[in-house]
């Protein structure tokens, strides 16, 4: 059936690419007006959700069996999880949205270009990567892990369901949970595959002066598609893995460059008052919208960005659950939802604040760049370090794998999906799903690239999100359960040792 759908949704969208243009605008407005508030308070409360899970005493529960080694070293783990999780739209927005908000300050509370509007888009841009998109990937998978590796079931989202929908996620209504969460995971990675595209293009055009535009990334997403899937006929421990170590590397040893080749000074300061600003503004900048003035930049911003977690959360939550065996529940969450965060903040620090200060103290218009075409801040950045030409074709490399990991991790989740939660895939399952992804990061970039991907993130994350509301409240149910039976199992152990030890005492004074 979700392949029935989505075949759908691409010819409708191929062949009348005005009509879905406007119905995917009308819908977008009205999910946003009438439910902008709700995507704020469900990610904030995943939050709290989880970090209150991993502190209490749920967080010593191990995914698997007690004693259980974990499957993979943690760096891999790590790796695995960053890769699969946001390592595109790191590359994509680390600089592209900083330079954004300092241009345009948000909500217009600021003077563009400004000293308040560069720490304000610091902040925002920490924000927007920080805790509140990886409680959305540590929701899901903390659920499927727990049913997966704990309860001995099948990785299916369905599955998360039976301690309140109990029988009944064998029927209809457990296919359906699971149709949706096919349908949403394509649309999130085909997100992602297209902003990846994008930032590719621009890296070619920036390296090897290919023309910019829709023809050139339909050339590429070919050529990208093509890489992951033969990946995808691949293992996972001799696919996804070793493709997400190179990742992990080649990713830290650029960083680790710019940090030291740029302005190292300004971007230890930078990051230490973003820090700041991050964690004093929490709560305001979780629940902020503009009833009073009408002003869509929340919509834009913040929304799309929970949205895009949401609709992402049943692949990356489903990936990281199928790389998370043997961890505990408190280990999972404060690896899921802090490593990463801990990495994209370094991440921004070092390519947005490196951007923020060669636009300052320079004046190198990194911020009309971005305005002309978003995806091009990141090789105007690269163009001012020492090395520039070698850096691009290296952070081209990285782009690329980056996105053929996402691509061919989330062939392998929907494979799991739709083979009854399989831990291993068929190929070809996987295989035509990679067809899927392809298709449909085609039509979106053919129908209005950026500002489509925006707008079918948002609209198709709107389902899911009510879904995993009542997903979290099936797995506290069910860690609920567990924590009953062990303290009833504790209770009558104590029970039998204590009446073997009165007997034992009845039995000697008897003597």
């Amino acid at each position: 059936m979700s392949l029935s759908l989505l075949f759908s949704f691409i010819t409708v969208a191929t062949l009348y690419p005005d009509t879905f243009a406007e119905y995917a605008k009308t819908a977008l407005a009205f999910t946003t007006t009438h439910f902008g508030w709700l995507y704020l308070f469900v990610t904030t409360g995943f939050l709290v959700f989880c970090i209150s899970i991993a502190l209490s005493n749920y967080g010593l529960i191990r995914l698997g069996a007690d004693g259980e080694a974990p499957e993979f070293s943690y760096l891999s783990w790590l790796g695995m999880i960053f890769s699969a999780g946001m390592g595109v739209g790191l590359v994509f927005w680390g600089v592209a949205e900083p330079m954004t908000h300092y241009a345009n300050p948000p909500f217009g509370s600021t003077l563009p270009h400004s000293p308040e509007s560069a720490s304000l888009a610091m902040r925002y841009s920490l924000f927007h990567w920080g805790f509140h998109q990886w409680a959305n990937f540590a929701v899901v998978g903390l659920a499927i892990a727990y049913v997966r590796f704990r309860q001995q079931r099948a990785g299916l989202i369905s599955e998360a369901f039976r301690s309140t929908l109990g029988d009944r996620v064998d029927g209809s209504m457990g296919h359906m949970i699971n149709v949706l969460a096919v349908v949403s995971t394509v649309f999130g990675v085909a997100t992602t595959l297209g902003l990846g595209i994008i930032q590719i293009n621009s890296g070619m055009f920036s390296v090897f002066n290919l023309e910019f535009g829709i023809s050139s990334q339909l050339a590429i997403l070919g050529g990208i598609g093509l890489i992951f899937l033969l990946c995808s006929l691949a293992p996972l421990e001799s696919g996804i893995r070793y493709m997400s170590d190179l990742n992990m590397w080649l990713a830290g040893l650029l960083l680790i460059f710019v940090f030291f080749a740029g302005p190292t000074d300004f971007i230890t300061g930078s990051m230490t008052n973003a820090i700041g600003d991050y964690f004093s503004n929490l709560i305001g900048m979780s629940f902020v919208m503009t009833p009073y003035s009408g002003e869509d930049w929340v919509e834009r911003w913040t929304i799309f960005y929970w949205a895009w977690g949401l609709s992402w959360a049943p692949f990356v939550g489903t990936f990281i659950a199928r790389i998370s065996r043997g961890r505990t529940i408190r280990e999972f969450i404060f690896g899921v939802i802090g490593m990463p965060v801990l990495l994209s903040t370094l991440w921004f620090a070092t390519f947005g604040g490196s951007a923020m200060y060669f636009e300052i103290f320079q004046n190198a218009n990194i911020a009309e760049t971005v305005s002309n075409e978003i995806s091009a801040g990141l090789f105007a950045l690269l163009d001012l370090l020492p090395g520039s030409e070698i850096l691009a074709v290296l952070m081209l490399v990285l782009i690329i794998l980056f996105v053929v990991t996402s691509a061919n991790s989330a062939t392998f989740v929907l494979g799991m999906f739709t083979g009854k939660g399989a831990l291993i895939p068929r190929p070809w399952l996987r295989f035509t799903f990679g067809i899927v992804q392809i298709l449909v990061a085609a039509v979106l970039l053919m129908s209005g690239g950026l500002s489509s991907l925006q707008t079918i993130s948002i609209v198709a994350a709107f389902p899911f999100m009510i879904l995993m509301v009542f997903m979290a409240s099936a797995l506290l149910k069910s860690l609920k359960n567990e924590q009953r039976q062990i303290e009833l199992h504790e209770a009558l152990m104590r029970e039998r040792l204590q009446r073997i030890i009165e007997e034992h005492e009845k039995a000697e004074t008897s003597q």
